[in-house]
């Protein structure tokens, strides 16, 4: 894989999670809300062959009432072949402003939090 499928992964994996946390698409239809990508690192670890099946693991690194970070994993097998984080800030699409949660996402982001890295929280 080239860089940019690498980043492509992880974009489709980090979706199909903010899905399973209830902030996806259907999320931003049904209350205006969606989450906007401000920042992404990755870090190549492995090179992925034409022939790997690539999984990701993808968990809340740290939130607050208008961000959230994930941490995610990508690996073939056991191995690790490449990290991302991800931020994201939460907006009112139709002021296009910065807005907090729903008291709903927030409950269900603390619930999901790795307690490891609160200490890492966005400032």
């Amino acid at each position: 894989m080239n860089d940019a499928a690498y980043a492509q992964v992880l974009t489709d994996a980090n979706e199909q999670f903010l899905d399973a946390l209830g902030l996806s698409a259907d999320y931003r239809d049904r209350t205006g809300g969606a989450l906007y990508t401000v920042e992404i690192t990755l870090k190549f670890l492995h090179e992925v062959n034409a022939n790997d099946t690539v999984t990701a693991e993808s968990r809340v690194a740290s939130h607050d009432s208008k961000r959230l970070r994930v941490h995610s994993t990508l690996k073939v097998g056991k191995t690790p072949v490449a990290t991302g984080d991800s931020l994201y800030l939460h907006v009112d699409t139709d002021s296009g402003k910065v807005s907090p949660f729903p008291d709903d996402r927030l409950a269900v982001l603390a619930r999901v939090q790795d307690p490891h890295d609160e200490a890492s929280a966005p400032s």
